[in-house]
């Protein structure tokens, strides 16, 4: 999904880069092996390679939109500008500094200012550094909650072109329904 929905009521959103770890042989065994080199037993674990997808998130911590799976060596505004997306216009979007330099058009960016050297920051920075903190916790708690599908969480197996897309396309309507139903809970 490369647009959003114009009818989208959300004014503001946060960019986030989610990470899950594969293996990189697709018949090696997960657990860790033991060698011994003379008296002490060394421990060999073997190696994975991370994916990574950036996500679009409301205040609800409903996830608007999924970027395609990368090899996580990629960077997070590297994935932004190959995944272009269209804002409803005026809307507020939070980003962490992973997505530096990264400023669609006709939105507000957002984005935390760090601490120069040897140098302090303003009480006004300290507080808008704070006002963003408090939005992407809810970001980092919808992602928390996507992991709760221990397929994302946790070493994925399965090799087979375009399936790590699907596994965290389905965990993100998973996390999606779950808030529903929350809502919904609270509401009735």
């Amino acid at each position: 999904m490369n647009c959003l929905n114009e009818t989208v009521h959300a004014c503001s959103m946060y960019c986030n880069g989610v990470k899950m770890y594969c293996l990189t042989a697709p018949n090696a065994r997960y657990s860790d092996h033991r060698q011994k080199t003379g008296k002490n037993p060394v421990t060999v674990v073997k190696k994975t390679h991370n994916v990574k997808n950036n996500l679009l998130c409301d205040e609800q911590k409903r996830i608007l939109w999924l970027s395609k799976t990368f090899d996580g060596s990629v960077h997070d505004k590297r994935i932004a500008d190959e995944q272009p997306v269209r804002f409803p216009v005026g809307i507020t979007v939070w980003q962490d500094t992973g997505f530096q330099g990264y400023n669609p058009e006709n939105v507000i960016v957002k984005m935390p200012t760090k601490k120069p050297k040897g140098k302090e920051l303003s009480q006004i920075q300290k507080q808008e550094n704070k006002e963003i903190s408090s939005f992407r916790i809810l970001v980092e708690h919808a992602i928390g909650s996507v992991k709760q599908c221990r397929i994302v969480k946790e070493r994925f197996r399965c090799t087979k072109f375009g399936f790590d897309d699907k596994v965290m396309l389905i965990a993100c309507g998973l996390h999606n329904f779950r808030i529903s139903l929350k809502n919904n809970a609270i509401i009735n």
